[in-house]
């Protein structure tokens, strides 16, 4: 055995696959769909999870329990010394705590970090925590780390359609027939922790607009010094399209708009997606210690 392992959820949007290739371990997420379990990128692609939303499946999201949790561990530990598990946002899901609970059985072999991210700054937490392992920092200097960057990030996202919203509770059954009516797309925001509003806006190009004018404001006051030093990264999601030119205009909109970023980017995790359904588009900014 040897080495440090960086362990993750699928809230990360790495997949099994990609995972294998970086050395990395993933734990799928598991979703009801109709009463049935599925797990993310095991039995349950992102075109299966958008059919069943669109055809009025009854879907849900399920942190994983805690034997699913301890068998991954414990099969990682058999070839490492230690491992280094990054977690869905503890605000966004109990699935944190519980891992933070479990480690406690590990004797110092299982590191939690509770660093309030989901999606690509997940993703851009476990290259940093295999950046951090490959300087020769121990598992828990890693999660320190980890967790002092927590809400060094900012994500917008646009909501393309209000039946998800309206589904979830988070609006009344009125606004979303006005907001449709009006052409109304929400823009939230995840600035650690929490999904939370950000502004409502006419139509598609004004919600870029305003996602653009925010990812701005991000990098010119809040994380002005990382601006400056060079370290902070730009990136992209999307849920579902079906048309995936949409995602290619996105993408050359950050570009032109960001000039000399290296923009990435992946699908957002199925967990948001399950609360905004298909068609969102995203952006994200967020430190970088690569």
């Amino acid at each position: 055995m040897s080495g440090i392992a960086i362990v993750a959820d699928s809230n990360s949007g790495m997949t099994q696959e990609r995972a294998k290739k970086l050395g990395f371990f993933i734990l799928p997420m598991s979703f009801m769909v109709n009463d049935k379990v599925c797990y993310e990128g095991i039995d349950l692609t992102h075109e299966q999870f958008y059919h069943a939303l669109s055809t009025n499946a009854q879907v849900s999201t399920s942190q994983p329990t805690p034997t699913e949790v301890t068998d991954l561990w414990n099969r990682v530990l058999r070839e490492y010394d230690q491992i280094v598990y990054i977690p869905m946002s503890s605000g966004l899901s109990a699935s944190c705590a519980t891992a933070t609970a479990l480690a406690e059985d590990y004797n110092g072999r299982v590191e939690v970090v509770n660093n309030q991210r989901i999606s690509v700054t997940q993703y851009q937490s476990m290259l940093d925590a295999r950046a951090l392992a490959e300087r020769g920092l121990k598992a828990r200097e890693i999660k320190e780390t980890l967790e002092k960057e927590a809400l060094n990030s900012s994500i917008y996202i646009m909501v393309d359609t209000l039946k998800y919203l309206k589904k979830g509770g988070r609006i009344t059954s009125a606004a979303a027939a006005v907001g449709t009516v009006l052409h109304l797309k929400p823009v939230l925001q995840i600035q650690g922790e929490k999904l939370d509003a950000f502004a409502k806006c006419r139509g598609v190009k004004m919600a870029k607009k305003t996602m653009l004018d925010a990812i701005h404001k991000d990098l010119d006051t809040r994380f002005a010094d990382f601006t400056r030093e060079g370290t902070m990264g730009i990136s992209y999601s999307y849920s579902y399209m079906n048309n995936p030119d949409i995602v290619k205009e996105w993408v050359g909109e950050i570009q032109t708009e960001f000039p000399g970023y290296k923009i990435y980017g992946e699908p957002l995790a199925l967990s948001i997606g399950c609360h905004i359904g298909e068609g969102a588009l995203a952006i994200t900014c967020q430190h970088v210690l690569t």
